[in-house]
C-alpha cells in the first residue's frame, strides 16, 4: 500500500458481488462508491470501496444485459452499454431508468456489441465491439439527453477481424481525441470525435486490451485473457506511449475494466475465461495498486 494513510484503505483486497452470475464493467461513483453490472441479466450492483462491501442496487427488467458502465456524476445518471443492440440511463440515486437507446441492429452480434462507454462533457460515446463504428448520445448544457447517432470509425482502428475488436474508451480532460483500445489489434488508437478518423498510438502492444483508465497522460489497459493490466505514459500529442510496468494479481480471473481509487486500482473479474457464458461460483472486484 503507498501513499495513503491506513484510515484510507480498503478493508479487503477482494470485494464479492453477492449473487452476481456474471460481470464485466465497473463505474467509479462519489467518494469510494463503485457500480458493477452483472452482465447476463443486467442488473447492477453498488459497493464501497473503503468497506469492501456490494449489494444488488438495480434489478433489471428481463432481457437487458450490462456490459460497460460509466457513472455520470454532474447529472446524476449511470449509463451502461447493453450488448445486442442497446444502451441504457439509471438514475444514480434511485434506480430508475432514464433512457433506453436502440443502436446498430438489434440482437446480432455479429454486427452490433455495445460495449464500453465514456461520458465527456458533450454527451456519452460506446464502443461497438463487433463493428467500426461509435456510438454517440449528446448531452445538452442544460442536462437533457438527446438522440443518439452513429459515428463510422475509419483508419487502422476499423478493422473487425476478431470476435472483438473496439473496446475501452476514454478521452483526456478536453474531450478529445478518444482514446480507444482494440481487443483483436492488441493496439490502442486516437479516434476524432467528429470525423471518426483513427490513429495509431505508437510503440504499445497490449494484446487482448479490455478497459482503460486514463488520468492525465497516464493511461492503465486492462488485458483480459492475459490475466494483468498495464501502465502507458503517453506523449503530450498522443502520438505515441511508453510501456512503464505490469501489475497482476493473484486473484485476477479475466479482468475487464478498472477505475481509479486513491493511489489503486479497482479490477473487475469477469471469468469469461470458463467458458462463453461464465459460470464460476462467484465474482468479485480486485483491488491492486497502481
Amino acid at each position: 500500500m503507498t501513499g495513503d494513510s491506513a484510515a484510507a484503505a480498503p478493508t479487503t483486497d477482494v470485494i464479492v458481488l453477492p449473487g452476481a452470475t456474471s460481470t464485466q464493467g465497473i463505474a467509479k461513483g462519489a467518494g469510494s462508491t463503485f457500480y458493477c453490472g452483472d452482465l447476463y441479466l443486467g442488473h447492477i450492483f453498488r459497493g464501497d470501496l473503503k468497506r469492501g462491501t456490494a449489494e444488488l442496487f438495480i434489478d433489471a427488467p428481463d432481457g437487458r444485459l450490462a456490459m460497460g458502465l460509466w457513472a455520470d456524476l454532474r447529472h446524476g445518471w449511470l449509463f451502461v452499454g447493453g450488448g445486442l443492440g442497446w444502451a441504457y440511463v439509471y438514475d444514480i440515486q434511485t434506480g430508475a431508468t432514464v433512457a433506453t437507446y436502440q443502436l446498430g441492429k438489434i440482437g446480432d452480434p455479429a454486427s452490433t456489441l455495445v460495449n464500453k462507454v465514456f461520458v465527456a462533457r458533450q454527451g456519452a460515446y460506446f464502443s461497438d465491439s463487433s463493428s467500426a463504428v461509435l456510438y454517440f448520445v449528446p448531452i445538452s448544457p442544460a442536462g437533457e439527453l438527446g438522440a443518439a447517432s452513429t459515428l463510422p470509425v475509419s483508419g487502422p482502428a476499423a478493422e473487425i477481424s476478431g470476435d472483438f475488436n473496439l473496446n475501452g474508451i476514454v478521452a483526456p480532460d478536453a474531450g478529445e481525441p478518444l482514446i480507444v483500445s482494440h481487443t483483436a489489434n492488441g493496439k490502442l488508437y486516437t479516434v476524432d470525435p467528429v470525423t471518426g478518423v483513427s490513429q495509431t498510438i505508437e510503440g504499445v502492444d497490449v494484446p487482448k486490451a479490455d478497459g482503460l483508465v486514463l488520468e492525465g497522460r497516464r493511461l492503465w489497459v486492462v488485458q483480459n485473457w492475459v490475466n494483468q493490466v498495464s501502465r502507458v505514459r503517453l506523449s503530450p500529442d498522443l502520438t505515441s506511449g511508453t510501456l512503464e510496468g505490469v501489475i497482476t494479481h493473484d486473484a485476477f480471473q479475466f479482468p475487464t475494466t478498472a477505475i481509479p481509487f486513491d493511489n489503486q486500482l479497482a479490477v473487475v473479474n469477469a471469468k469469461a475465461d470458463t467458458g462463453i457464458r461464465p459460470t464460476a461460483a462467484e465474482y468479485e472486484v480486485v483491488i491492486v495498486d497502481r
